[in-house]
């Protein structure tokens, strides 16, 4: 090689080198934050991170939530960002097997993220290895009339058999015990996850959703039997098929029924409707086999960095940011939900303070039915726990047919 083609070599480096490093200053970040709340909150989050990284040029794109599900199946393979929002659990496996998510066990390792995300470090977790880093989450419980238990006698279940106990004992004073609108399908994915993960545990409940296990299965059969327990004496709303969860809140205001299996979400309209924190409160679900460790339904929303990425040294950056825990605090307290990090701000709110404590403790988070598995199953699924909870003696047919769905769902 000659000398004036070693110079012209070495400018030519040289100019990549800079092109480089000015890129390498250019973060791009694609969410779904488009309602007002997350998208103020996400602002927030990444003005402090600017402030902290000036040399960092942060580009956000925006997409709506129906838009996004459709669009990052797209440019995760066509044209990635450094950053991307998705889910938890079984919503990144088909992105995680398919290599289009990048490996950030080191980030999790370099900020100490499995003791301060312990919570949902196993729906992070695939292969031995983390694939994101989540924010936030939001609880789901047994939500009750706090005054109506008192004068029943009732003190709050613990086990099953006491949860059982407390429901025939309020319906012997004429209360329906547990409010539930069915129309929408979805509320009965609730009650599912709950007495499955209480019944055979997290993991089970995990490979059950990712198709790993037939419906057919024995244990799955016994999730049934538990909850025939409640169907069979009616302890469910009689009406509750034709009732959205919104319609079967009444109830629970009026004291005609006294508990209801739902998300937080739930409070505000509550309280709209005349509860307060005085006759409205909370309690986890309840344990059914002894020594299954308790976990939760919490869905889980995470950040990720696409393999692709062109800048994964500033992604991981900004990864180890929003895991920190006064960013969690503050993202949350303008989103009304929880921060994942432990070592965040208590919530001064008594039902998010409750939900912390409990998700903070919580063996492992599912991401809620209709998330954990795919559309095909879960909406089968849902069909038939619906069906159920009418004709609960249908069950070894609901349960074949599910078993057929699940054959062509995950093919």
């Amino acid at each position: 090689m000659n000398l004036k083609m070693s110079l012209g070599g070495a400018a030519f480096a040289a100019a990549v080198a800079l092109a480089g490093s000015a890129f390498a200053g250019d973060l791009v970040i694609n969410t779904d934050m488009s309602d007002p709340a997350p998208k103020k909150a996400f602002q927030a989050v990444i003005d402090g991170f600017k402030a902290e990284n000036p040399d960092i040029t942060v580009k956000w794109n925006e997409f709506d939530h129906e838009g996004y599900k459709s669009a990052i199946r797209n440019f995760l393979t066509a044209d990635p960002p450094d950053v991307a929002a998705w889910y938890a659990g079984n919503r990144m496996a088909p992105f995680v097997n398919a290599g289009l998510f990048m490996d950030v066990t080191d980030v999790w390792a370099a900020n100490g993220l499995d003791d301060t995300l312990k919570s949902a470090s196993a729906s992070m977790t695939m292969d031995g290895k983390k694939w994101g880093v989540p924010y936030t989450y939001y609880q789901w419980g047994v939500y009750y009339r706090k005054d109506i238990f008192a004068a029943n006698g009732i003190e709050v279940p613990k086990t099953w058999d006491e949860f059982i106990a407390a429901s025939a004992k309020l319906k012997a004073a004429g209360i329906t015990p547990i409010a539930i609108g069915t129309k929408a399908l979805w509320p009965t994915g609730g009650w599912f996850d709950y007495l499955d993960l209480r019944v055979n545990g997290y993991e089970f409940h995990m490979d059950l959703t990712a198709g790993k296990i037939p419906y057919t299965d024995p244990r799955v059969k016994a999730v049934f039997e538990k909850w025939a327990e409640l169907v069979k004496p009616g302890y469910f709303l009689e009406n509750h098929a034709a009732l959205d969860w919104q319609d079967a809140m009444p109830q629970l205001v009026q004291g005609k029924a006294a508990m209801y299996l739902m998300g937080n979400f739930i409070v505000a309209p509550l309280k709209e409707a005349g509860l307060t924190d005085d006759n409205l409160g909370f309690f986890q679900f309840p344990e059914i086999t002894k020594g299954i460790p308790m976990s939760e339904d919490a869905p889980t929303d995470t950040l990720h960095i696409p393999a692709g990425a062109k800048n994964p040294a500033d992604a991981k950056k900004f990864l180890a940011y929003v895991a920190r825990p006064d960013v969690q605090t503050s993202w949350n307290a303008i989103l009304g939900q929880l921060p994942v990090n432990n070592k965040a701000e208590k919530p001064t709110d008594p039902f998010l303070d409750a939900g912390f404590a409990m998700l903070s403790g919580a063996y492992a988070l599912a991401q809620f039915y209709d998330r954990d598995a795919p559309a095909e199953m879960a909406k089968a699924g849902m069909e038939g726990f619906q069906e159920f909870m009418v004709k609960p003696d249908a069950v070894d047919q609901i349960l074949d047919r599910l078993e057929k769905v699940r054959g062509r769902a995950y093919k």
